[in-house]
């Protein structure tokens, strides 16, 4: 596991991580066979990219503050098979890339907030951890609602 010495650290890494995200939905986007999924995972990107403006802004300002929320957690990504990203993918599999993506930064998150040294580093790692459980929460209603109900 990486180690982080500054917040800075931290929040260089966070950065990187939600860039690594707009680059995986634009990916996904731009290999999508309809155009209602390129907006799908055009929208993801974006938000992705708020997110790391956000981090931008807390690292620039030197505040945080986290308000602790419960994240629904429907675990319907628990049970589907990873998928690899492939051009022409369906729906339903860009759909399980993005919930195991998401379900994996969730953990990597919360594995680092138990491990931060202090107080301030384990907050922005929580918060990190819950914004990862929200967008998977939204892949998995996704699914829900396009894949499951169709079957």
């Amino acid at each position: 596991m990486k180690e982080f010495n500054s917040i800075d650290d931290v929040l260089d890494f966070a950065i990187n991580a939600e860039q690594e995200a707009v680059d995986f939905y634009n990916q996904l986007s731009e290999n999508s066979k309809t155009e209602d999924m390129r907006f799908v995972f055009a929208s993801f990107a974006l938000e992705e990219i708020s997110h790391k403006a956000r981090l931008m802004q807390i690292k620039k300002e030197g505040s945080f503050k986290v308000e602790a929320k419960k994240i629904t957690d429907l675990k319907i990504s628990d049970y589907i098979a990873n998928v690899q990203i492939i051009p022409n993918m369906t729906y339903q599999e860009a759909l399980v890339v993005a919930m195991s993506n998401e379900k994996a930064a969730f953990r990597l998150y919360y594995d680092l907030a138990i491990q931060a040294e202090n107080e301030e580093m384990r907050e922005i790692f929580v918060s990190l951890a819950q914004e990862e459980s929200r967008h998977k929460l939204r892949f998995e209603i996704e699914y829900d609602e396009y894949v499951l109900r169709e079957n």
